[in-house]
């Protein structure tokens, strides 16, 4: 009986603090990007979030090892509410980034528009580039029970090796950025993916720069989902 109790409490809470959050962009584009994301069985809606719909053209299945599966049950709520509220602080702390809410992460995606960008043929953190990533250390140092993967993209042009070689530099530039202010490496995965991804198109100029972006995914660990799976009895 005690058990039912807490369990029904818990849902209770779960119910009222998600409705404190329908306002949050994040949390809003939560369902349709799920919905939207029918890409097989190489990581998920989150892995589909971070390289577009060209998972079956060589996804990385290391890659949605990382990422894991979704947490159910009442556990999957209390984790799904607590990536809410990250989601809702990265879009206060950084209005310029695309901020999403997929499956039992968050997904971040940064261009030359919104606040994390190189320069031509460049990937060293540039001074704007590190005072956007300063307040994203903020959250993550608010937050620490998560993992963190920073995914390094380029455009088209230029050799495909040249650009597989620029994507690789320019995620590990914000991954060793993150890492030497704070942010513990057992947290930290890098990948890239050069030119092979594109979510926009490369024939343009506005589709070539948003084409030239990192994406970072925020996702539970295992000390946050055994909390929520303890906290819901589960």
């Amino acid at each position: 009986m005690k058990r039912f109790i807490n369990k029904t409490s818990i849902l209770m809470l779960v119910a009222v603090l998600a409705i404190s959050f329908t306002n949050c962009k994040a949390v809003q584009n939560a369902n349709n990007k799920q919905k939207g994301a029918v890409i097989g069985t190489a990581g998920g809606a989150i892995l589909g979030a971070i390289i577009g719909n060209n998972v079956g053209k060589g996804g990385n299945g290391e890659l949605g090892a990382v990422i894991g599966g979704v947490v159910g049950g009442t556990a999957g709520v209390l984790i799904g509410n607590k990536m809410d509220k990250q989601a809702q602080k990265i879009e206060e702390e950084i209005p310029g980034a695309e901020v999403e809410r997929v499956d039992d992460g968050i997904v971040v995606t940064f261009d030359e528009s919104s606040g994390v960008y190189f320069d031509t043929n460049k990937y060293n953190i540039n001074s704007a580039s590190q005072a956007t990533l300063n307040k994203l250390i903020g959250v993550f140092k608010e937050y620490p029970d998560t993992n963190i993967l920073v995914v390094g993209h380029t455009d088209s042009q230029g050799s495909e090796e040249y650009n597989m070689t620029l994507s690789k530099n320019r995620a590990y530039a914000v991954t060793n950025y993150l890492s030497n202010n704070g942010i513990s490496n057992g947290r930290l995965t890098t990948n890239w993916f050069g030119e092979t991804q594109p979510m926009h198109d490369n024939s343009t100029a506005a589709g070539r720069a948003k084409n030239r972006r990192v994406n970072v995914a925020i996702l539970p660990n295992e000390k946050m989902i055994e909390d929520a799976k303890n906290q819901a009895g589960e």
